[in-house]
């Protein structure tokens, strides 16, 4: 299979692109400076210059999207939230556009869980969308992806959560501060934390790029999200440090303002689509998941 992996040298797009080479697929690794990858082919597209180039979509079965400027932790001023959308939403309707008719058969496009809203309720794939900021440009971002549909192309969107890797997002910072005995629950740690360790993140995308049943949206959380306290207290038994101490929602808010949104607001989304899929969680569990992660 050959398949063009956009927002290759990103946090997902590098362990998908080193997926899809370890199994035996022909890759292009497009990247903004065409950045090389061992096994792959680096093409090089920045989507604020002009249209897609042919290689990425003529004669490639699939195409996964997984461009985005960074959402937190910045403070989101009205320039950086027009590049988030920009990155996101201008990316994906050049990405569509140079699509021909069926070819490419599937377009894995990235979302996420931020569609929804803050929520203290579960929330699923067919769940409606919130009001703020993240929901608003989560639904430019599918519609702009979904009208690849009307091209005869499978388009499977990925609605994904909090990514736990061990070297690059969330997980570094925090556990730095744990072993530095200053973590804790920020902003009270109520807020949900819909987290999924990037094995299964990748794992969901291989799953959407081969079967054709998957359609739409699917939510890339573990099926057992937990409120960001309890990361915070699992944290810390696992690196064997205290984990108390709190950062309050308004040192927060002075710092990201409106960008403290993605730390201080979550939700309880759950994987009901690609479980109904058959797809199988590696580490459907947060403590499991932290101890595999931090082994090193």
């Amino acid at each position: 299979m050959k398949v063009a992996v956009v927002g290759s040298t990103g946090l997902i797009g590098r362990r998908v692109v080193d997926a899809l080479v370890a199994r035996g697929d022909e890759v292009l690794a497009v990247s903004r400076r065409g950045a090389t990858i061992e096994g792959a082919t680096a093409v090089a597209w920045d989507a604020a210059e002009g249209p897609a180039p042919a290689e990425l979509t003529v004669a490639v079965d699939a195409v996964v999207n997984m461009a985005g400027r960074p959402v937190a932790p910045v403070r989101w001023t009205e320039d950086r939230k027009k590049q988030m959308r920009e990155s996101r939403v201008g990316t994906t309707r050049r990405l569509v556009e140079a699509l021909s008719n069926g070819d490419p058969r599937v377009l894995v496009n990235a979302s996420a869980v931020g569609y929804y809203g803050p929520s203290d309720d579960p929330v699923v794939e067919s769940d409606g969308p919130g009001e703020d900021f993240l929901a608003d440009m989560c639904m430019e971002w599918e519609d702009a992806a979904m009208s690849a549909a009307e091209k005869g192309v499978r388009v499977v969107l990925v609605r994904t959560g909090i990514v736990l890797d061990p070297d690059k997002g969330v997980l570094p910072p925090l556990a730095k501060a744990t072993k530095m005995f200053v973590g804790g629950p920020l902003a009270g740690g109520r807020q949900w934390f819909p987290w999924i360790h990037i094995d299964d993140e990748v794992g969901i995308i291989l799953q959407a790029i081969d079967d054709s049943d998957v359609v739409g949206p699917v939510n890339a959380t573990a099926p057992n999200p937990v409120r960001q306290r309890e990361l915070a207290r699992t944290l810390g038994r696992v690196l064997k440090r205290p984990s108390f101490v709190p950062t309050p929602g308004f040192a927060l808010r002075l710092i990201f303002g409106e960008g403290a949104t993605a730390v201080v607001a979550g939700q309880p989304a759950l994987p009901a689509a690609i479980e109904e899929a058959g797809y199988v969680f590696r580490h459907p569990h947060l403590e499991p998941a932290l101890r595999d992660l931090l082994a090193g």
